[in-house]
């Protein structure tokens, strides 16, 4: 059954500059802690190693089990979100992730830090859901910056984490739990802010909830991640690999299926084939790839031994953390408004295109010199741009071809096209420094990476990077522009989204009262430039 969205006053619909500020200060705080969760375990795994008394295999559970919890809970949460009230559903998700953190601090065995990590993944909703709050509270105009700097805090949280967990876990007693109650209380206080400061939602669209096509999805997402993030410990043509790929085929066929037989699906087909939603969530894979590709790519060419690889820096983890990756992660927070002024007056394909051009030249510089401090700090800086650049870009593609009522659901998607991106990166990282090793070392003295394993993975992250430009280019068009939705826009969608048509062509020619992205779905257009 229907909901009825509550009629929000003149002045909620509206938004004040005070108002929007506090709500896009604590979404951003949120999307921080939940990038936090991605990378924060992956200094210590050694110490966990240790701790737990796991095996190398055993202990990459610990990271491979947020992804895979993210991957199924994501578009489910980002729908129901949609479809119940985002207020509500942000609260809870929140509530998971606070209890998740405070179960592995306490963990005394591996299996009970896993299911931490589980609930810990969960959260990853929070992205989606706080896309959609912006697009129902945030003026048409500030809308693009706001995104912008939510999306921006990602990768700075992902780098926060690693330089924190660096710092918590850098003496001789270190003990990786205390990385934990650090994650505990930054997800605190973000319950606390977004439960206080984050307005009740009062768009919903009600409705069933697509549990089969949840369970499909789900279960494709797990057979294509899991041996993508355990294939080098399986081996890229072991049976379970293979088997694994194989079978994430066959249930793609059959989530397919489902979704065009339910009355009211979790994904719709239409929006999730539309080109500018392909094209975003392609991008999405290639931009969360070389966000990887450069932090673990980085993290361990410095720490390399000089006196026996012939390279590196023989930084330490803490070194490595806050002189390496730090600056990076700062400059991709600073240039998040940037990304969102631009999308705002240029499109979003023109900083589509500007991602590209800096990622592709950060890693090639990175890829030509990789051997003096400042090359790696200075071209770090410049990929930390265009991994923000590029995603302030995506939620204004997702949120320009897509209704209010499968905004959730859309930046659901896109969210897990970057985790998918990330998984992959991680993995070709892995694979190419295992496969590359340093010949005639000391005896006892375990494989290391061979220096040209570096080199073809910073050239894998340029050519990465450069794809994303192709996609700009052949996947949006000139006339693509920013489509804001306020909050009385939003009263007006669809009850349910098996009632919407495909958003709207945005080669149409903008007008004064905009293209619409569904038929029943009337959208202001900000006063931007076409990109």
């Amino acid at each position: 059954m229907t909901t009825a969205p509550a009629t929000p006053t003149p002045a909620a619909e509206a938004g004040t500059p005070r108002n929007e500020t506090v709500v896009v200060l604590a979404l951003s705080l949120a999307a921080m802690v939940v990038s936090m969760m991605q990378t924060l375990p992956v200094p210590i795994l050694g110490l966990i190693r240790a701790d737990l008394g796991a095996s190398t295999a055993e202990v990459s559970w610990v990271t491979t089990a947020t992804l895979l919890s993210a991957a199924v809970f994501t578009p489910l949460l980002g729908r129901f979100g949609d479809q119940h009230g985002k207020k509500p559903t942000l609260v809870a998700v929140l509530g998971v992730m606070v209890a998740g953190s405070v179960l592995s601090a306490l963990a005394s065995s591996l299996p009970l830090l896993i299911l931490g990590r589980v609930l810990q993944g969960a959260a990853t909703a929070i992205f989606p859901l706080a896309l959609s709050v912006l697009r129902e509270e945030v003026r048409p105009q500030k809308l693009p910056g706001a995104m912008a700097l939510v999306s921006g805090t990602l990768a700075f949280g992902s780098g926060l984490a690693l330089v924190a967990t660096g710092l918590l876990t850098s003496g001789s007693d270190a003990d990786y739990r205390d990385a934990f109650w650090m994650a505990t209380g930054f997800a605190a206080l973000a319950l606390l802010a977004v439960a206080l400061l984050v307005p009740a939602t009062r768009h919903r669209t009600g409705g069933r909830t697509d549990f089969l096509g949840a369970l499909t999805l789900g279960t494709t997402l797990l057979l294509l991640l899991l041996p993508v993030s355990q294939g080098h410990e399986w081996g890229w043509t072991s049976a379970r690999t293979l088997g694994s790929f194989a079978g994430a085929a066959v249930m793609t066929v059959v989530w397919v299926l489902t979704e065009l037989k339910v009355a009211e699906p979790l994904v719709d087909m239409r929006m999730f084939v539309h080109r500018p939603v392909l094209m975003a969530n392609l991008a999405g894979v290639l931009v969360g790839f070389g966000m990887f590709a450069n932090f673990l790519g980085v993290s361990y060419l410095v720490q390399m031994p000089e006196a026996l690889t012939g390279y590196g820096f023989g930084a330490s983890v803490l070194r490595a953390s806050v002189e390496f990756l730090l600056p990076g992660a700062i400059v991709s927070l600073l240039a998040s408004p940037v990304g969102g002024q631009l999308v705002r007056h240029r499109g979003p394909r023109l900083a589509l295109v500007l991602a590209a051009a800096l990622g592709a030249a950060g890693f090639g510089w990175l890829a030509l010199d990789h051997g003096h401090t400042v090359s790696v700090i200075g071209a770090g800086v410049v990929v930390g741009a265009a991994v923000s650049f590029g995603y302030a870009a995506m939620p204004a593609v997702i949120m320009a071809s897509v209704p209010p009522h499968q905004s959730g659901i859309a930046n659901g998607i896109n969210s897990i096209s970057r985790s998918t991106g990330s998984a992959i990166g991680s993995a070709v990282v892995t694979t190419i420094l295992a496969s590359k090793t340093v010949e005639h070392l000391p005896a006892g003295v375990p494989a290391l990476p061979a220096e040209s394993g570096f080199t073809l993975t910073f050239w894998i992250g340029a050519v990465a990077f450069a794809l994303v430009a192709l996609i700009a280019r052949l996947g949006l068009l000139p006339q693509q522009r920013t489509v804001a939705v306020t909050a009385a826009d939003a009263k007006e969608a669809p009850a349910s989204p098996a009632s919407s048509a495909p958003p709207a062509s945005p080669a149409s020619p903008p007008s004064t009262a905009s293209t619409t992205p569904g038929p029943t779905t009337r959208a202001k257009a900000a006063p931007t430039a076409a990109g």
